[in-house]
């Protein structure tokens, strides 16, 4: 790693990093409706005769895909190999703002253009040692301004490895303090609304669909698929090896939960697979819920760490 003079990183600012860009579909209700599903968004403004896109989807009408695209500046391409260069090899994304101009609808053809707009002095953060990138992108439909998306990165050289330490501890107050208690007890407990019935899981002081502040519990069975999940590979984390999978498990009882899926390499995790409740020690005093692939589903075995009791059926109205 070595540093860059800020004046030479600077004058990439203002710079553009791509022109003349277009989306590679116009806006379309079938990807509305993905992304409504997947983020459980039922406003129907997004449905119906005359539907608009939700404005947090800006991004998504530009995205070019495994594909990429193809006007990308030369000056960005320069400004990116003056980093790695310099051993500024790494990259993570920190953040994103956006600015909604007016509604997208479907049919609206989009066009955008973006530039450099800024690259910091050199950082030092937990991951390392480098300089924050964010560029802004102008996103236009049938010509007029729709909305601005900015994207910063950080091009960083990781530090030094730590030795591997404790899992982070679960965060426990008195709104979810049932919930640790019952994993202990090597039981899932899901809320269930004393108005409406409606289960809920995270934990809540009330209910998101009646606002009531009564409940009692349910034990889940166990037993759930696979709704969606991502492989962690970077940035590492003490106590944690990647890569390993992160579903997002949807039980029977209808409710969904964010957990580690084994049993099956992480490569091998695939969306709609069914799988078991178990728990796992991960270590002298902690035990976390995680889920098996179910026999049949995947290839492979499970990993080394001790994996104790599964997911009992039958419901409990303890509260």
């Amino acid at each position: 790693m070595k540093e860059i003079p800020y004046e030479e990183l600077r004058a990439f600012e203002g710079r553009v990093a791509a022109a003349a860009g277009r989306g590679k579909d116009p806006v379309n209700a079938p990807m509305i409706r993905h992304w409504c599903e997947a983020m459980g968004d039922t406003n129907p403004a997004y449905a119906g005769a005359d539907p608009v896109a939700p404005a947090t989807m800006l991004q998504v009408w530009t995205m070019g895909g495994l594909s990429g695209h193809d006007g990308r500046s030369s000056a960005y391409d320069a400004l990116f190999a003056l980093l790695d260069g310099a051993g500024y090899t790494s990259v993570v994304a920190t953040d994103c703002e956006q600015e909604y101009v007016r509604a997208l609808r479907p049919g609206d053809e989009i066009t955008f253009d973006a530039v450099i707009e800024s690259v910091s002095e050199r950082k030092t953060t937990k991951l390392g040692t480098g300089h924050f990138v964010t560029t802004r992108m102008d996103i236009h439909a049938g010509g007029a301004l729709a909305g601005t998306h900015r994207f910063r990165i950080l091009k960083y050289a990781p530090a030094k490895r730590k030795p591997k330490g404790k899992r982070p501890r679960p965060v426990v107050n008195r709104d979810n303090a049932g919930f640790w208690e019952g994993v202990a007890g090597h039981r899932l407990l899901i809320q269930r609304c004393g108005g409406c019935g409606t289960p809920r899981f995270p934990w809540l002081p009330g209910c998101n669909a009646c606002g009531s502040p009564e409940w009692d519990t349910v034990e889940a069975s166990g037993e759930g698929t696979v709704y969606s999940y991502v492989v962690m590979h970077h940035p590492p984390f003490p106590a944690f090896d990647p890569p390993y999978a992160v579903g997002l498990v949807e039980l029977a009882e209808g409710v969904r939960i964010v957990s580690n899926v084994v049993g099956v390499p992480y490569d091998k995790v695939r969306i709609g697979m069914r799988v078991r409740l178990e728990f796992l020690r991960v270590d002298a005093d902690v035990e976390l819920p995680v889920f098996r692939v179910v026999e049949g589903e995947g290839e492979g075995g499970g990993g080394d760490q001790e994996v104790r009791g599964r997911g009992r059926g039958g419901a409990g109205g303890e509260g």
